[in-house]
């Protein structure tokens, strides 16, 4: 791989921002995923509703949401996009123990969606960590992944389960 390969490195080998200006705006979703592993016993505090900073699966879904819109301001050569839709899918899961993190999201413009699936399942984890390190603190975060894109040039991408 060379520099000419990445889209962000120019010519000089100096990072830069990606002109979309000629692309096409079509219609692009992508979805990502993550888990946050941790005791039975700290997923059934999630559970039943008991942690002691509130509701952590809804406080982490709404996290994911507002940081998918602002991925543009966290992440430095991303492109600021007017988001369509963005869903954040948090399932507890016993067999992990843990939560199952699924981000979704969809525009219409000249430029992906990849980075902000990345960003809200990234952050919706780093909530549910947040809201429950008082009781647990060898909780962990894993498989952060894009899963699934669709739109533009690269066509449809899905990775193999």
């Amino acid at each position: 791989m060379t520099s000419n390969d990445l889209t962000h490195i120019d010519a000089k080998g100096e990072a830069h921002m990606v002109d979309v200006s000629a692309k096409p705006a079509t219609e692009r979703v992508a979805v990502a995923e993550g888990r946050v592993v941790m005791t039975k016993e700290t997923l059934a505090l999630i559970e039943s509703g008991n942690a002691k900073k509130g509701d952590v699966l809804g406080t982490a879904r709404i996290a994911g949401i507002m940081a998918a819109k602002r991925t543009s301001e966290l992440i430095p050569l991303c492109h600021p996009l007017a988001l369509s839709k963005v869903t954040v899918e948090i399932t507890p899961d016993a067999a992990l123990p843990g939560c199952h993190v699924e981000a979704t999201c969809k525009v219409t413009g000249p430029t992906g969606v990849e980075m902000e699936a990345l960003t809200a399942v990234s952050v919706a984890c780093l909530t549910i960590y947040d809201m429950i390190k008082a009781v647990e603190r060898g909780v962990r975060i894993e498989g952060i992944q894009l899963v699934e894109k669709q739109g533009g040039k690269s066509g449809h991408y899905k990775v193999e389960r």
